[in-house]
């Protein structure tokens, strides 16, 4: 599943985000509550299903 950010940039569960230190197959509700966007910096919760 992907998670799109407010900003346009998107999670997706399969790659992961291994610049981030997630690793891929890392479920949305794994990733960690203090995540932010790498392009704009909002929070998890700007976050929805893609």
């Amino acid at each position: 599943m992907k998670y799109a950010c407010v900003c346009g940039w998107e999670y997706d569960e399969e790659a992961g985000y291994p610049e981030g230190g997630i690793a891929p197959g890392t479920k949305w509700e794994d990733v960690p509550e203090d995540f932010e966007c790498p392009l704009c910096s909002m929070g998890k919760d700007d976050f929805t299903e893609a």
